[in-house]
């Protein structure tokens, strides 16, 4: 509010003086969220939480474009953001700092954050996991790859020598420098040959190494990353981690058999985690076109755990390989457990990014559902 004012009249002119007057300085924030089905999310809350100090902003909401914005935040200021969709939260951006004019961006990719938590995975359980992964890292995991990590460091802080080597690795590794990561790792075995950590770590570079590649160098290079994996697990075959690894590496190359051993061991060394590996063998199947393999996979992973979404819509989606028709054509007849499996992903997420294609499915089979299964009480994620 401006201050009171005198005014002075001289020769005819009016000179106003104003004292001590003052503008709050204020910012905003704005962006879109897309949901995990790739479209774009109405009605997602956005909480702004200030970190600088006390403060927490309500209220902004995204409209039917999935498009939100909120106007008078105090600047300056550092803020965290997260996008909350049914009552859960679905994902964060921390360390916002706003600016005076234009509204700093921030905007939410669900299905591009949900394969994030999935790739840091077998990063935790090897604790070799980039800057990236750790940013998107629950609690729990950034917990469990440090706890790793120390493992690994306590392994390899015997020798200076072998140290520096394995770090300037990992800095390669990090920086998709390869070929260096590869020269330090291969280093690092020759001084010591017992340190399974830097086997896996070589492995990862020789699979990086061959990703730029074709015909008979990617299989040289897939070739060494895989003799890599069996030294790493011959250390220590109880890493789940590198077994998970070492299988999908073998599905590269199109050693099928040997791949499913590896998840199959993962499974049985992970038991919390076993529906994990058996999903990632039924989608290494999947990608090669088989389709009944991939359903064996999909159903020790639904049946180890039940609730897992994606594998029960997978389970759905590969049994459906198997419908047949009625003798006059008109009528498709699913396989035992297809609609089970597809209405159990719709409970689980309503608004999965599979929800349409299982509803579909469903469709063809001449299966009625409930169109909102969150009023039936699905259960939330943990």
């Amino acid at each position: 509010m401006l201050a009171r004012f005198r005014g002075y009249i001289f020769g005819g002119f009016c000179f106003l003086l104003f004292a001590g007057a003052s503008w709050a300085q204020i910012s905003a924030i704005e962006g879109d969220v897309k949901g995990a089905d790739g479209q774009m999310v109405k009605g997602a809350v956005i909480l702004i939480e200030r970190q600088d100090m006390k403060g927490t902003y309500k209220g902004a909401k995204t409209d039917k474009k999935g498009h939100y914005i909120y106007n008078g935040l105090p600047f300056p200021g550092t803020y965290n953001v997260s996008v909350w969709i049914d009552g859960e939260k679905r994902d964060e951006t921390k360390g916002v700092r706003t600016s005076i004019g234009d509204p700093v961006q921030v905007s939410f990719d669900l299905k591009q954050s949900a394969e994030q938590q999935k790739s840091t995975q077998a990063a935790v359980a090897s604790g070799t996991a980039t800057p990236e992964q750790e940013r998107g890292m629950s609690k729990e995991q950034k917990e469990a790859l440090e706890k790793q990590s120390k493992e690994n460091a306590a392994a390899i802080a015997k020798n200076k020598a072998l140290n520096d080597s394995f770090n300037a690795g990992k800095d390669a590794l990090t920086a998709k420098n390869y070929d260096a990561a590869v020269d330090n790792f291969q280093k690092g075995v020759e001084m010591d040959p017992n340190q399974n950590v830097i086997w896996a770590n070589l492995a990862e570079a020789y699979i990086g190494q061959s990703a730029g590649k074709t015909g008979a160098d990617k299989q040289a290079g897939l070739d060494k990353a895989a003799e890599a994996y069996t030294k790493a697990i011959a250390l220590k075959p109880d890493n789940a981690g590198y077994h998970n690894n070492y299988g999908l590496t073998l599905a590269r190359l199109r050693k099928f058999d040997q791949a499913q051993a590896e998840l199959n061991k993962a499974a049985e060394l992970d038991p919390p985690n076993a529906a994990h590996y058996y999903y990632n063998l039924g989608a290494v199947y999947v990608n090669d076109g088989q389709s009944g393999p991939a359903e064996t996979a999909f159903k020790k992973a639904v049946e180890t755990n039940p609730d897992y979404a994606e594998a029960q819509y997978q389970y759905g989606n590969a049994l459906s390989a198997r419908m047949t028709f009625s003798a006059d054509g008109k009528t498709a007849v699913a396989p035992p457990g297809m609609k089970e499996a597809l209405e159990k992903y719709l409970q689980l997420e309503p608004m999965g990014q599979f929800a349409e294609a299982a509803k579909g499915l469903l469709q063809v089979i001449g299966t009625t559902f409930e169109t909102d299964y969150s009023k039936k009480g699905a259960p939330k994620k943990k």
